[in-house]
C-alpha cells in the first residue's frame, strides 16, 4: 500500500523529478571535467590556454609547469588590459599606415615583433597572407596574396610579413600615405646566416651539404670553393643561395644587367627608411621619428638567434668569397648604407648618439625586469615561446622571470614572442579563425 502511495506521488510530480535528475547530471558533468582541467596530481599537463578577445578567441597550447632553473616559468598569453573588438571602434593616435618589407636572414624577426606589439595596441588591421605565414614566398608578391580586408575596416594599416617585393603590387594592398621601411645587412653575415639557416632547403646548399659528406670541409666550404657547381638560377627557392637581399628586393639576383641601377634608384625612392642591422638601435631611432614613437615602443631582444655551434667561423678567404658571389648585394647593401648615414647626418649626429644612449639604458631596464634567462635551448623552453626550428641550425629563445605582475608578463611574453606564435595570435585576434594551411595539390 505504501509502496503504491509513492509511485502514485512520485508519478503525479514526474516533471519536477525529471528537472531535478537533470540538474543533477549536468551539475555532475561539471564537476568532472572541471576536475579534469586541473588534476591533483603534480604531473605535467599539456593545456589549451584560451585568449578572449571580445567575439574572438583562440587556443594556444602551453605546459603548465614551471621550468627549471633562472626561476623561470612557463607564461600564459592574456589578452590586453582594455581588448578592443576592432580597429574602426576605438579612436587611435595619429600613426601612419606601415609596410615592413620582411627579408631573410637580415633580423627581420626584430623588427616585425615591434611592430606587431604596436599594431596590436593600436588596434591596426594587418595585412595578413592568405595562406599561412608568407606572402606565397619565394614567388613575387600579388595583391591576391593578401586576405580580405576584416568586417568593419577600411584599409590595411600594417603588413609586416615575410615576402619577395614586388612594389607596384603592394601599393595595390596599401594606402597612399603608407611609410615604407625595410632593413638589410652586412652580405657577409646574411648570406652565412642564409645558408646555416635554409641548408636542407635550397637545393644548392643541400648539394653542396652532401659533397661535404665526402670530405673534412664544412659544407659552407664546400659551396663557396664552387659555388656556380650546385647553383641553378632557374629554380626557384635557389634564389636565397646568391644575393638574397636582392632576390627579396624583387631584384634580378644572378648577375648584372642594363636594368639594375634603375630598379635600385625606384627602391631608393620608395622606402622612406632603409635600416641597417650593424647600426640597429641607430636605425630605430630614425624609425622612431618616423612614425612618432616612444623610446618604451622600441625595446626589443633580438629574435631568431642561432646556437654558438651553428655559427662557422668565417676566414678573410671564405669572406672574400662571400662578397664575390654576392656582389649585387654588397652593391646593395653599401648603396643604401651611403643613403642612410645621410639620414643621421639630417637629424644630427650628437642627438642621435644621445638618444641611442637613452635607448640602450631602457633596453637594459625591460630586459632586466623581464627575463631570467638568454640564450635559452628550445628543449628547455614552452610551446608558446618556443622559435621554430631550422632542420639545420638550433634557433635559441629566452625565459621570462618568475615573479612578474599580470600586467608585466602581458608586456614581457610579447616581447619574447616568436613569430609564428604572434602571428597566428594576432591573425585569430584580427578573423577570429585559424590562419589556412596552404593547399595540397
Amino acid at each position: 500500500m505504501i509502496v503504491h502511495r509513492c509511485s502514485g506521488h512520485l508519478w503525479r510530480h514526474r516533471v519536477t523529478v525529471l528537472l531535478v535528475a537533470l540538474v543533477t547530471t549536468l551539475l555532475l558533468i561539471l564537476w568532472a571535467a572541471q576536475l579534469l582541467q586541473h588534476p591533483r596530481t603534480g604531473r605535467t599537463v599539456m593545456a589549451a590556454d584560451r585568449i578572449n578577445y571580445g567575439k574572438h578567441a583562440t587556443a594556444l597550447t602551453v605546459s603548465s609547469t614551471a621550468h627549471r632553473g633562472g626561476g623561470g616559468h612557463m607564461p600564459k598569453l592574456r589578452p590586453p588590459r582594455n581588448p578592443v573588438v576592432h580597429t574602426a571602434r576605438r579612436r587611435r593616435r595619429h600613426l601612419p599606415p606601415v609596410a615592413f618589407v620582411k627579408m631573410s636572414k637580415t633580423g627581420g624577426s626584430t623588427v616585425q615583433n615591434i611592430l606587431f606589439r604596436l599594431g596590436e595596441r593600436e588596434s591596426a588591421t594587418f595585412a595578413f597572407p592568405y595562406y599561412t605565414y608568407q606572402f606565397s614566398y619565394p614567388q613575387r608578391f600579388r595583391a591576391e596574396f593578401v586576405d580580405d580586408l576584416p568586417a568593419g575596416s577600411t584599409q590595411y594599416d600594417m603588413l609586416c610579413s615575410h615576402m619577395r617585393l614586388d612594389v607596384g603590387q603592394l601599393r595595390q594592398v596599401m594606402p597612399l600615405n603608407t611609410v615604407y621601411v625595410t632593413l638589410l645587412r652586412d652580405p657577409v653575415h646574411t648570406f652565412a646566416s642564409v645558408f646555416s639557416y635554409y641548408t636542407s632547403v635550397v637545393p644548392a646548399f643541400k648539394e653542396a651539404q652532401r659533397s661535404a659528406a665526402f670530405s673534412k670541409k664544412s659544407a659552407l666550404q664546400v659551396f663557396l670553393e664552387a659555388p656556380e657547381s650546385f647553383w641553378d638560377p632557374a629554380e626557384p627557392w635557389n634564389g636565397l643561395a646568391r644575393n638574397s637581399m636582392s632576390f627579396d628586393m624583387g631584384l634580378k639576383n644572378w648577375g648584372w644587367n642594363a636594368s639594375w641601377a634603375d630598379d635600385l634608384a625606384h627602391l631608393d625612392q620608395t622606402f622612406h627608411l632603409v635600416m641597417v642591422a650593424e647600426h640597429f638601435d641607430e636605425s630605430l631611432i630614425l624609425l622612431k621619428d618616423l612614425l612618432r614613437l616612444e623610446l618604451e615602443e622600441l625595446a626589443y631582444v633580438r629574435l631568431n638567434i642561432r646556437s654558438a655551434d651553428d655559427i662557422v667561423s668565417l676566414s678573410d678567404e671564405m669572406k672574400a668569397r662571400i662578397r664575390s658571389w654576392n656582389s649585387l648585394d654588397v652593391l646593395l647593401y653599401d648603396f643604401f648604407l651611403r643613403g642612410f648615414w645621410e639620414k643621421t647626418e639630417r637629424y644630427g649626429a650628437d642627438r642621435l648618439r644621445r638618444e641611442v644612449t637613452q635607448l640602450r639604458a631602457v633596453l637594459k631596464s625591460i630586459r632586466h625586469r623581464c627575463l631570467s634567462r638568454e640564450a635559452v635551448l628550445p628543449v628547455e623552453l614552452g610551446d608558446l615561446i618556443r622559435p621554430w626550428q631550422s632542420d639545420s641550425a638550433t634557433i635559441l629563445g629566452y625565459e621570462l622571470r618568475g615573479n612578474l605582475t599580470d600586467l608585466e608578463q602581458e608586456t614581457c611574453l610579447r616581447l619574447v614572442l616568436p613569430e609564428l606564435q604572434y602571428h597566428s595570435h594576432l591573425y585569430f585576434q584580427q578573423y577570429g579563425r585559424d590562419m589556412r594551411s596552404v593547399p595540397k595539390d
